[in-house]
This record gives C-alpha cells, sequence and structure tokens, in this order.
C-alpha cells in the first residue's frame, strides 16, 4: 500500500494519506511557528522554505485529541492503575490473587483520527497491569471472547504446562474457550505477559500484551530490606515514590509490517499534549517494558536528568548508574529511578532516542511542580 521509497513520516506529514486513509485516519502533525526561513538549502541556495518546517517541539505533535473514554482506557491512568486481583488466602497460608483476562476484539484510537483494529486483553491496549508479590499463588482465568485462538504466555518462573505456548499443557486457547493459568509469582521484578499464538508478531502488534510487577518480599532479602519494602505497593516506604507503568509500543496501521505510530501506553503524543505531573520532592520509578514490535531496538531518554536502571528489575540494586538513556530489545524491561529535587518548576521532555519513533508519536513530557523554585 506504501511506496517503499516514501518515508514513513514523510508520508505521514505531507497529507499523501488519502486511499489508505481507511485504516490510517487524518493525522497531521501540527506546523507550530515556522523557523530557519530564508536559510539556505543544501544546494546554498537562499530558500522562502523552513530549513526545517513543523519540526520545533511546540509542533511536533498531532493536532487533535484522541477520545480516551470511547476507547475503553486512558494513557494516564495507566500509568498507576495496578490490578492486583481478587485477594484471599489458601489453606496452606499462601497469598491467592485471583484475576480474569478475556480476549476481545476492538477498534481503537492510537493517535486523533487513526483508528486500529486490535485484539486485546480485557479490552485496552495494553491489558491490565497486573501486580503481585514475590511467592504469591497467581490464578488467571483466560476467557477467549476473540475471533482468533490465542494464549497468554507470563514472563517468568513457571512449569511448562503453564507456558502458554502452542503444543505445551493447554496450548492454544480457540474462540469460546477458556482455560486457567496458576503459577507461583517468581522471580520479583517488571515482566510482561502476551499472546503466544502464531504467527506470534501479529498477534503481539495487535495489542495483546500488559505488564507483569512481582514485588520483591522484604523479608526474603535481608540484606536489601528497605529497597524491598520501597518496591512493596502499600508499604508507607513504597508511598514516598511516585511509580509509573509504561509500555513502549508502535502500531503498523496499514499492515505492511512497519509501524506508522509510536507511543508510550498507546496514544501518540498522550503526554506531550498532557504532561505528567511530577512531585519534586519524592523520588520517581518507572516500569518500563518494551513490546514494539517490526523494529528490533526502541529507547527512553530522559532530559535535563540521569537515572540508575535495573535491567528486568530482577535486583535491589542499579545494574546500570546515572545514565540519561536506555536501549530496550523487544520485551526486554527494567525499572527507572530518578529524582527532580531541587530541580525548577517546568517540563522536562523523555522519549524515544530514535528520532523518527519520537516524530511518530513518542514523545513526552514530566511537569515538574516545585512551590520552592522559581523558574530560571
Amino acid at each position: 500500500m506504501f511506496d517503499d521509497k516514501i518515508p514513513r513520516k514523510l508520508f505521514l506529514k505531507s497529507g499523501l494519506i488519502t486511499g489508505a486513509s481507511a485504516l490510517l485516519g487524518s493525522i497531521f502533525f501540527g506546523s507550530g511557528d515556522s523557523q530557519g526561513v530564508g536559510e539556505q538549502s543544501s544546494e546554498g541556495v537562499e530558500t522562502d522554505e523552513p530549513a526545517h518546517p513543523g519540526v520545533d517541539h511546540n509542533g511536533m505533535t498531532a493536532i487533535g485529541k484522541v477520545d480516551h473514554e470511547k476507547n475503553g482506557f486512558d494513557p494516564h491512568e495507566m500509568l498507576t492503575d495496578w490490578d492486583t486481583g481478587k485477594v484471599s488466602t489458601l489453606p496452606n497460608g499462601q497469598r491467592l490473587r485471583e484475576f480474569q483476562m478475556i480476549a476481545v476484539d476492538k477498534e481503537i484510537e492510537v493517535a486523533p483520527g487513526i483508528h486500529f483494529p486490535a485484539w486485546t486483553y480485557n479490552g485496552r491496549v495494553p491489558g491490565p497491569t497486573m501486580r503481585c508479590t514475590e511467592g504469591d499463588r497467581v490464578r488467571v482465568e483466560f476467557i477467549n471472547s476473540g475471533s482468533h485462538p490465542h494464549t497468554i504466555h507470563f514472563h517468568g518462573i513457571h512449569s511448562a504446562t503453564m507456558d502458554g505456548v502452542p503444543g505445551n499443557g493447554p496450548g492454544i486457547i480457540n474462540p469460546g474457550e477458556s482455560f486457567t493459568y496458576e503459577f507461583d509469582a517468581e522471580p520479583f521484578g517488571c515482566h510482561l505477559y502476551h499472546c503466544h499464538s502464531m504467527p506470534l508478531k501479529r498477534h503481539m502488534h495487535k495489542g495483546l500484551y500488559g505488564g507483569f510487577i512481582v514485588d520483591p518480599a522484604p523479608e526474603n532479602h535481608p540484606e536489601f530490606e528497605e529497597v524491598a519494602r520501597s518496591r512493596l505497593l502499600g508499604t508507607p516506604e513504597n508511598e514516598e515514590w511516585q511509580e509509573l507503568f509504561m509500555v513502549m509500543n508502535g502500531f503498523d496501521t496499514n499492515f505492511d509490517a512497519d509501524n506508522e505510530i509510536y507511543a508510550a501506553n498507546t496514544v501518540a503524543f498522550a503526554y506531550q499534549q498532557k504532561p505528567i505531573p511530577i512531585k519534586h520532592d519524592k523520588p520517581t520509578r518507572v516500569y518500563l517494558v518494551n513490546v514494539t514490535e517490526f523494529d528490533p531496538i526502541n529507547s527512553f531518554h530522559l532530559h535535563a536528568n540521569f537515572f540508575d536502571y535495573y535491567d528486568h528489575g530482577t535486583t535491589l540494586y542499579p545494574t546500570k548508574e546515572t545514565i540519561d538513556t536506555v536501549m530496550l530489545c523487544q520485551a526486554q524491561r527494567g525499572i527507572l529511578e530518578f529524582s527532580f529535587e531541587d530541580f525548577e518548576p517546568g517540563r522536562y521532555m523523555f522519549h524515544a532516542h530514535q528520532a523518527e519513533f519520537a516524530e511518530l508519536g513518542w514523545m513526552s513530557f514530566f511537569e515538574v511542580i516545585n512551590e520552592n523554585k522559581d523558574v530560571v
């Protein structure tokens, strides 16, 4: 459908979207105030055309708003809407967390005017962010109400029959069928779940994935008990943190095995149009997952600050310290920790450092709130 010789961003910016618009909708990137008018062209000739039309950061966004209510999910609420399940205690004293996951086909809006025929868990992309504690028994009733065979494959440690892959255990769950996955939550860390039906890249790209966070049990880590308690949801130490969950994803709107839209938590430019508020007196922890299909890597870059990084979240000490960019392959995830204490209030950018991804939606801001500091 696309001419391979036309770069995706040029195609989208140029307004050439006509015949493809049934799937692409009509995204138009704001131009902002023109800059660079009268600068020399690459051939050294004076031109009235902007040297870099429409690429100032005020203009590098989409015009219009996505209807989050119609979508049935809001990327800002997704930052913190942990699903801790229905909690009870088993006869052996072990904590049980029960979840229900339903696969449904659903059209979602991924950028203003651009609708995508998704396959979803519980009607949202990404699916619910499941959160439990190391050692919990996890029980997930999966109902396939979609039009295609699906599974749930959890990253973590579990038996072969609970792996959610074709030909192993229950294998594929066909439309109208159900299965209950059950396993103990281990290891602690920032994980994910996703459909493992074939073709895998299509089932994942269509939206069947979500976060699976296992908090460390402090009693299991006496040497790092304070750190473990800071990650354990509901503890006083955890409440001292601002915790956020983000999935880096992309959408191939014309099904040519190449993404046209990129985002964190699905909606392009959502955190640029409405920045994420950050209190200066609380450190920030970001649970980050990369499920971008078709592109081998994605990245997270923070402006004007640095962070410590815990690869996969499976350690209580940073595996990288004082960095401002991290690169993740598909399904890789980690925990970022940083602080804006003593920073002046204002907007601090974060985005993919692949410029094309940023220009196509993966561009965001934190809004730092500091009543004790003036803007310089």
